[in-house]
């Protein structure tokens, strides 16, 4: 079965059409339970998501702060393996016909064989890959198997980005652009800044690729801000929190709904 790298750019494109930005949610899979993670990411998509990434948990996230840090760790006390991974990938896609992609490190795949990943992750309909750490340089064997499969390649660039650099990363990156909005960890912040900005117009003069961006986003306030700018707007401590704030997993998952009916609209009131 090949990936839905087109499903992918068909979603973009249609928010494109529609004058707003996409909304693209994370949580990673096995939190709070493989189950409960397969509803969650679920509910994201049914409340309002028009994307899902779904995280691979690992033991030294070096792009993830303390909320996503917990979850993960939820998740491999748990014992979430990447079969359960796939598994979130292949159910939450079923359930509602959505783009769904895996967000991990490097290490994991590269252990777990670059080909057997990508063939398995198309198989279960996945969209594509974001490998926040895995360098361009590096990459070739990864980009190869994602192409063979459908699967898009996601890079991640950052306000220290220098504009060769960034034409380096968009000119093999496939599916959008991941534009980190501030130099740190993930996490809520009171306010995303100029640094996205203007990163996402720099990006823009290299790529004609979707700019996404994440890293700081937490309510439809904030959203509509990046939806000013950007083709897409992506959220994961936020809905993270909700789910590690709630007495039970019903409370969680309404509470997750909730946040992504505000976050859509809000990235429906550009300014």
């Amino acid at each position: 079965m090949a990936g839905n790298l087109e499903l992918l750019g068909s979603v973009l494109a249609k928010a494109k059409d529609e004058n707003r930005a996409a909304l693209v949610g994370y949580l990673p899979a096995g939190f709070p339970s493989v189950d409960g993670g397969v509803r969650a990411v679920t509910a994201m998509l049914e409340g309002g998501c028009d994307i899902v990434e779904v995280g691979l948990p690992h033991s030294d996230p070096v792009l993830d702060g303390p909320v996503i840090q917990t979850a993960d760790d939820i998740a491999l006390r748990g014992g979430v393996r990447i079969a359960d991974v796939i598994r979130t990938v292949r159910d939450a896609h079923a359930a509602t016909g959505a783009p769904v992609l895996c967000m991990t490190y490097w290490n994991p795949v590269d252990r777990y064989g670059v080909e057997r990943f990508a063939a398995e992750l198309a198989e279960a309909g996945g969209a594509g890959c974001i490998l926040p750490d895995l360098p361009v340089e590096e990459s070739e064997a990864w980009r190869k198997a994602a192409e063979q499969h459908g699967l898009a390649t996601v890079f991640v660039v950052a306000p220290s980005s220098r504009d060769e650099r960034l034409a380096k990363i968009t000119a093999v990156g496939t599916g959008f652009v991941y534009a980190a909005s501030l130099m740190g960890v993930t996490g809520t912040r009171a306010s995303v800044g100029e640094q996205a900005k203007d990163l996402v117009g720099r990006t823009r003069g290299t790529t004609d690729l979707p700019v996404c961006v994440g890293l700081g986003v937490s309510n439809g306030e904030q959203a509509a801000e990046v939806a000013g700018f950007a083709d897409g707007v992506i959220v994961g401590s936020a809905f993270v929190k909700r789910l590690l704030d709630a007495p039970d997993l019903e409370s969680g998952l309404a509470g997750v709904r909730e946040l992504a009916a505000e976050l859509a609209a809000g990235v429906r009131r550009r300014p």
